[in-house]
């Protein structure tokens, strides 16, 4: 497709980012497909802008100026359920939820799990490493990947659609091509992992009066519920505050304040002594005053009521207006010292701004939301400043699962050494020489002549 025939939503991904038509959208069924569209482009110094479902927030999937847009969205399907392996094979362009319903409907279980689970590619999911909810049970998706075939820029096929768990012969591939952000080749097809389906599932949301019983429930948690510990979120009051009392179709399980609201869940294969024993934890927290109010779940209705606190940020802005998210890694005990230095910065640099803080604390991810209200443009760049100039003295992460792209790349030396950054060009020099695949995301490439260092 060429020109007006461009649908819209081709031109941009979710970033806050103004959209650019691509030069020309093509949408492949096959790998041979992608392979050859990529071998012309390479011949031609075309660049090439991967595009899944187009939900990422960093500019990923944004294209770039006189591009080929390579859309995955009909290289879809399961091709394989393997149960005695516990293994699925399917096309990078298949959305999360269906990868998620073909493994329930086998009695199997993927982890991986995200808002945007209804429109996001695994292809996606795979470049930019997404991390989602259950982190702290499951791991990272490069952890729930064992197999991979990707088209390399000059269009060579790599295939390794390995199903085993131990493979250790020479270089871990795949890894190099998971979180590369479509910038080394296509993935066009996956091996994942699966598991057993969870028996029971339970959660609790907790009242908690500071953040040092929120370590210590975190704690409690990790050594009473074990491996059953599937998610630990934590939301601090200003976040709360429009979250459970400003979006609509959202309840507030406890009465009164808190400082910090904490959504735990267990996933079990028992359900009576599941029950049983989440239940006994929750009462030894209150005794040891860990916890100071606490909602129990009842059924999986109150299980999908208690996440929809968590996953009304989605909603945000329809109750804020514009603002702007980040998604940040630190090392778990600096979470509340972090927020606090964190809201003084912004508002003493930027008149009226405003930040909330919430996330996947037991794996070390924080997200913040901020903004200024009324304001005609959000000072991203002002406030982009502020939050990762923290990021680096904390020495944290300026990305936790949603990639680099455009809108960190300016920051990612914050978390990233140079003989790291010198070690990424080089991989990607041997890779893409023409520097064709996704050009200008994740960092810049020196041009020929100029310095590498």
């Amino acid at each position: 497709m060429r020109g007006d025939a461009i649908p819209a939503r081709n031109n941009a991904d979710w970033s806050s980012l103004s959209p650019q038509p691509p030069a020309i959208l093509v949408r492949p069924t096959s790998t041979e497909d992608v392979a050859h569209v990529l071998r012309i482009c390479s011949e031609a110094g075309m660049p090439v802008v991967p595009q899944g479902g187009l939900t990422g927030v960093s500019g990923g999937a944004r294209p770039v100026a006189g591009c080929v847009a390579l859309s995955m969205e009909r290289f879809v399907g399961v091709e394989n359920i393997d149960e005695a392996a516990s293994t699925m094979t399917v096309r990078a362009g298949t959305p999360l939820e269906v990868v998620q319903k073909a493994a329930a409907e086998r009695g199997l279980y993927f982890p991986l799990d995200l808002g945007a689970r209804g429109s996001c590619a695994i292809g996606g999911n795979v470049s930019t490493n997404a991390g989602g909810n259950r982190v702290i049970r499951y791991g990272m998706t490069r952890d729930l990947v064992l197999g991979m075939e990707v088209v390399l820029p000059d269009g060579t096929v790599l295939t390794n659609l390995n199903k085993m768990l131990k493979n250790n012969t020479g270089y871990d591939l795949r890894q190099i091509f998971v979180g590369a952000e479509g910038t080394l080749g296509v993935v066009t097809r996956l091996v994942l992992r699966l598991f057993p389906q969870p028996v029971s599932t339970l959660a609790a949301v907790c009242g908690v009066a500071d953040y040092g019983r929120v370590l210590a429930l975190l704690a409690g948690a990790r050594k009473r519920l074990g491996p059953s510990l599937s998610a630990f979120e934590v939301m601090w009051a200003d976040y709360w505050e429009v979250a459970a009392r400003r979006v609509p179709n959202v309840r507030d399980p406890l009465e009164g304040d808190h400082p910090f609201h904490v959504l735990v869940e267990l996933q079990g294969s028992d359900e009576d002594i599941d029950g049983q024993r989440f239940q006994s934890w929750i009462e030894a927290e209150f005794e040891a005053g860990t916890v100071t109010d606490a909602a129990l779940s009842q059924s999986l209705a109150d299980v999908a009521a208690f996440w929809g606190s968590r996953d009304a940020a989605s909603e945000f802005i329809q109750v804020l207006g514009p603002h702007l998210s980040f998604d940040i890694s630190l090392s778990v005990g600096d979470m509340d010292a972090y927020a606090a230095a964190c809201r003084d910065r912004l508002a003493a640099r930027i008149d009226g701004c405003q930040a909330m803080f919430y996330g996947h604390i037991a794996d070390g991810n924080m997200h913040i939301i901020a903004w200024v209200p009324g304001a005609p443009k959000q000072p991203d760049t002002e406030v982009y400043d502020v939050i990762y100039g923290l990021v680096r003295e904390y020495g944290g992460s300026v990305s936790a699962e949603h990639g680099i792209g455009l809108t960190k790349k300016n920051y990612l030396s914050y978390s990233r050494s140079e003989p790291e950054l010198a070690l990424m060009r080089t991989i990607k020099r041997a890779l893409d020489p023409g520097n064709i695949m996704n050009p200008g995301k994740v960092f810049d490439m020196p041009a020929t002549g100029e310095s590498r260092s």
